[in-house]
């Protein structure tokens, strides 16, 4: 059975850090891409980065470009998501997803976390 597990959400204050996991178990992770997505409340979901299957170009959206950092460990099939300067409108349910298609589009992944909240005090 695929699964995607998040971890590492939390409080913190904004200039904050956290880092996100994404622990991947029953499909073989390192053929796959793998993408970061969020959605705040009353929001649309929207892409925050994606990195392909080697670990190579990642890509992130011009609101994190700068502050997050995604990478892999496929000896792990681990997924991680590094966020610095946090600000209070990065407060949203965070997911990770993997596929075969490096993609902003969400809906092009092919399996699916449920998510960790991640909240961001002002």
């Amino acid at each position: 059975q695929v699964e995607l597990v998040e971890s590492g959400g939390g409080l913190v204050q904004a200039g904050g850090s956290l880092r996100l996991s994404c622990a991947a178990s029953g499909h073989t992770f390192s053929l796959y891409h793998m993408g970061w997505f969020r959605q705040a409340p009353g929001k649309e979901r929207e892409f925050v980065a994606h990195i392909s299957w080697d670990g190579q170009t990642p890509y992130y959206a011009d609101s994190v470009k700068g502050r997050f950092t995604i990478s892999r460990d496929n000896t792990k099939n681990m997924g991680y998501l590094q966020m610095n300067s946090l600000k209070p409108e990065d407060t949203a349910l965070y997911y990770c997803a993997t596929g075969g298609r490096v993609t902003t589009d969400y809906n092009a992944y092919i399996n699916y976390g449920q998510g960790t909240q991640v909240t961001v005090s002002s």
